[in-house]
């Protein structure tokens, strides 16, 4: 069953030349030529030459990478296409090198049935400029008590099950979530959140939200629930995926679940790597988020447990919101920033450059380990396989500019400041899905 849905286009017949490949899944680190024949990797090698129809891309000095693949975004579709779609989130996901993006269910109606999950994998086949997949819920309208028929909506291609942007209340629920999940050969995603210590808080609790004087979210709000979910998932030999990481306590629960052999996957966030709670100072309410920025001690630990693999995957959270929305004080403004234009230009800038993590890591978090957890095949610049690969500009330097932006939204918290590395080509599903023609 098809897990992705995109329009396509002609396949690509092109000669990237003399960029430096890094593909740590094939074992690939050198600078070679890339030929694409229809769609596929046909051959790597010095000096080759193009067909009479190939067209040739100059890649020296830029990075040929394997495609990304974003297992969390929300492309607001259906109900606030004011915010986003299908073809606006997946162009700005081509922009950033993405070969694959899958969108949370938390929509307008909530994308609780397959009739609207055939509806949206319809609508991605005649909009997506890249493979679009879709989360299911895991209950009903998100309510928290009915459960969705997870059998039924894993046949019509959901990747996996999630309430994102509510928790799952109660043991009792996430537990017979986990128990359905296994029927539908899938994964639930958990926005792991404990409501009673979440209730108006608007920022991570600390000293930051003490001097500003706004209410805080303690790290336990997500760790305690980090460690119940996943007591839960042993106990049930079932599949669980942590989203958006933001806490050490939360990475100790993690790291402990896997040493006992607990089924668990992880994934953190671009701004939650590269930024802590000092930035809320400046009260941007592109800044306001959930999880919250946590302490410069918390986005330490995360940066070295991606290092690690002891988190599985990068993802951007993306979340798109209209001017009007944030345009308001902070405590008013609702949570959420957008990140697929900017994802691997800020943690190329922020961690490669200083050497907090090294490139072939971070390749391998951004694109092999998410496909793989999404149940797709992993992007490779390997001979044989389909194109999905991105050049980068690793020098190139430019400013996040509101419209500058392939998303409909604009909510940034890096607006107006300069990144290094730009993605100047994505080839997605053998076809060419952006160029920057800057």
């Amino acid at each position: 069953m098809e897990r992705t849905w995109s329009k396509g286009g002609p396949a690509a017949d092109l000669l990237i030349k003399g960029g430096r490949i890094v593909d740590p899944e094939a074992g690939i680190d050198a600078a070679q030529d890339v030929l694409v024949t229809k769609g596929r990797v046909a051959e790597l090698g010095k000096e080759l030459k193009p067909g009479k129809s190939t067209r040739v891309f100059d890649a020296h000095d830029m990075l040929v990478l394997p495609g990304f693949v974003d297992l969390h975004a929300h492309l607001r579709t259906p109900g606030r296409e004011d915010e986003e779609d299908v073809a606006t989130g997946s162009r700005a996901a081509a922009a950033g090198g993405y070969v694959a993006i899958f969108a949370m269910a938390n929509t307008g109606p909530v994308v609780d049935t397959a009739t609207i999950l055939k509806g949206l994998a319809e609508t991605a086949r005649s909009e997506a400029a890249i493979p679009v997949g879709f989360f299911a819920a895991v209950t009903r309208g998100l309510a928290g008590e009915q459960l969705t028929e997870m059998g039924e909506l894993g046949a019509a291609g959901a990747v996996g099950f999630s309430d994102d942007g509510r928790p799952l209340a109660t043991a009792a629920l996430t537990r017979r979530a986990l128990q359905y999940v296994k029927v539908s050969g899938r994964f639930v995603a958990v926005h792991a959140q404990d409501d009673s210590l979440f209730r108006g808080g608007q920022m991570h609790e600390g000293p930051v939200s003490a001097r500003l004087g706004l209410t805080g979210i303690p790290s336990l709000c997500e760790s305690l629930d980090v460690s119940r979910t996943l007591d839960i998932a042993e106990y049930e030999d079932a599949a669980v995926h942590i989203c958006h990481v933001s806490t050490a306590a939360s990475l100790a629960a993690i790291e402990r679940a896997k040493s006992a052999g607990v089924k668990v996957t992880a994934e953190v966030t671009p701004h939650h790597l590269t930024l802590n709670a000092e930035a809320v100072a400046a009260l941007d309410p592109n800044l306001k988020m959930n999880p919250p920025l946590r302490g410069e001690s918390d986005r330490k630990a995360l940066v070295s447990a991606l290092r690690s693999g002891l988190l599985d995957c990068v993802a951007t959270d993306h979340a798109p919101h209209a001017a009007e929305e944030k345009d308001v004080p902070f405590e008013e403004a609702p949570f959420g920033c957008i990140g697929l234009e900017t994802a691997f230009s800020v943690l190329y800038g922020e961690l490669v450059w200083s050497k907090a993590i090294d490139l072939a890591a971070l390749v391998t978090r951004m694109s092999t380990a998410p496909a793989r957890i999404a149940g797709l095949p992993a992007p490779s610049v390997s001979p044989g396989a389909v194109a999905n690969l991105c050049v980068v500009d690793p020098k190139a330097k430019w400013t996040v500019s509101a419209d500058g932006l392939q998303s409909r939204s604009r909510n940034s918290p890096w607006l107006g400041q300069e990144l290094t590395a730009r993605v100047k080509l994505t080839v997605a599903a053998g076809r060419v899905a952006w160029e920057d023609l800057a």
